[in-house]
């Protein structure tokens, strides 16, 4: 082996371990020798070779053994030239070999292990479809869940569910995972988060045991992985999932996903691996509306009413609530349930200044004010176009369109009169501003490019 080719395999760890990992426990080895099926290595200090034996030393033999060459075992030698040790520390010349294979026994004993660990992977009770709240923002998410929770013919696969934080998402995974176990008890339902996948992953490779790792993920008949976003930038783990997937589709077997966004749009995710996400049913939960918000609030309301018998809540406190908090459904639960703890505490009805008080920083912030002057920037950066073109007096259509989507934003998310508004886009009229906002509203019904697009921003504005 080569100092040419390790350098090649330097640069695969670095996407499989971090760079963080790699700066600190890759960067510094040095290859010495490849003898006898031993690849030598020079170490810093006996510390860094332990550390490195014990952590990658099996992800290194895999790359080294895949990239062809025969490779049993990492030796570690200090370096003659590191720092002077204290008198009374001794350093081995070799400072660890790795470990030896596990026993065939040890192997089925250890794959049973994981097996168990992996079925009994935590579900929320509280997640579960009577719990949740249907609106307009998700009542498609909500139905392609339920299809799924059936158990039946799979129609759809995979089923990817998609949105910001504090939407349902992980509610729905859940409440899938609930009923299938319940309706559906011999099927093997595996749910996990896309973390625990990667350190599965790992731990294989690190173990030695690929072989019981792809049997177990290939024999389930349900496989949810939440939060699938997680593994952009991983590409050993890309490819053992795209592995996975493939085999899982070629068995007719049902897999659910969950992500942060569309998986068009997760950045550092392998074109092929969106390319199967896309194959499927892919769902949006869009933000909530005050009606879904006030449901969410009326349900909560319910449920406490048996842990807090005793507490009354005021005429237009929920109202106050679902109006003023308005991002994040796990920020609106949890001021409900500040509240009646609060109240409970102190013995008082739950009464308008009584949650001013108790929920003062929840309220200040979700009082963040969009500027214009922020919107101008995000959209000019979004069409990648220049702010100068935003405000400027070009009518070109590549710069007209998005100066409308930015007038129409800035009237939707702030308080701005559409003369100030005017002002703020180089002086123009505000019958300028009013059609342009006019025109989007018009467009958003008729063209899906242009609604994804506002809709986008406004995400990323409210985030």
């Amino acid at each position: 082996m080569t100092q040419e080719k390790w350098g090649q395999l330097r640069n695969k760890l670095l996407k499989a371990v971090g760079k963080n990992n790699y700066t600190t426990w890759i960067e510094p080895l040095e290859f010495q020798e490849l003898q006898d099926g031993v690849a030598v290595f020079s170490v810093p200090t006996n510390f860094m070779g332990n550390y490195v034996s014990q952590n990658f030393a099996d992800l290194i033999l895999y790359e080294m053994n895949t990239a062809g060459e025969s490779v049993q075992r990492l030796a570690f030698r200090v370096a003659a030239n590191s720092p002077v040790r204290p008198s009374n520390e001794t350093a081995p010349a070799v400072v660890q070999d790795t470990p030896q294979p596990q026993s065939l026994s040890q192997q089925a004993e250890s794959a049973n292990d994981a097996l168990e660990s992996l079925q009994a992977a935590p579900l929320d009770a509280r997640f579960t479809f009577d719990s949740f709240v249907v609106g307009k923002p998700n009542e498609l998410a909500h139905a392609a869940a339920r299809r799924v929770s059936e158990g039946g013919p799979v129609t759809f696969n995979p089923l990817v569910l998609y949105g910001g934080v504090g939407l349902g998402k992980t509610h729905l995974m859940h409440a899938i995972a609930w009923e299938l176990k319940t309706k559906r008890p011999e099927l093997n339902v595996l749910y996990l988060s896309a973390e625990q996948f990667m350190y599965r992953f790992v731990q294989a490779l690190r173990e030695r045991r690929m072989m019981d790792f792809k049997h177990l993920f290939r024999s389930v008949d349900v496989l949810m992985v939440d939060d699938v976003q997680f593994i952009a930038g991983k590409d050993s783990t890309q490819e053992e999932f795209f592995h996975t997937f493939n085999a899982l589709v070629d068995q007719n077997k049902q897999i659910i996903i969950s992500a942060d966004r569309a998986p068009g749009e997760i950045k550092d995710l392998e074109d092929r691996v969106k390319s199967r996400l896309q194959c499927g049913l892919v769902v949006d939960l869009h933000p909530t509306d005050y009606e879904l918000r006030l449901g969410i609030l009326q349900n909560k309301v319910q449920q406490y009413s048996n842990t807090y018998p005793d507490l009354t809540i005021a005429d237009g406190v929920l109202e106050f609530l679902a109006h003023r908090i308005s991002t994040n459904v796990r920020v609106l639960e949890g001021a409900l349930t500040r509240l009646f703890a609060f109240a409970s505490l102190v013995g008082r009805e739950i009464d308008m200044e009584l949650t001013q008080d108790c929920l003062a920083d929840v309220l200040r912030a979700s009082e963040r004010k969009i500027t214009v002057e922020e919107i101008q920037r995000k959209v000019s950066d979004y069409y990648n176009i220049r702010l100068s073109d935003i405000i400027g007096p070009k009518r070109l259509r590549s710069y007209a369109r998005p100066r409308q989507v930015a007038m129409y934003l800035c009237k939707q998310l702030t308080s701005r009169s559409l003369p100030e508004i005017g002002r703020r886009f180089g002086g123009r009229d505000h019958t300028t501003v009013m059609h342009g906002v006019k025109r989007i509203e018009e467009l958003k019904t008729t063209d899906g490019q242009i609604a994804e697009d506002v809709e986008m921003l406004r995400r990323a504005l409210e985030a």
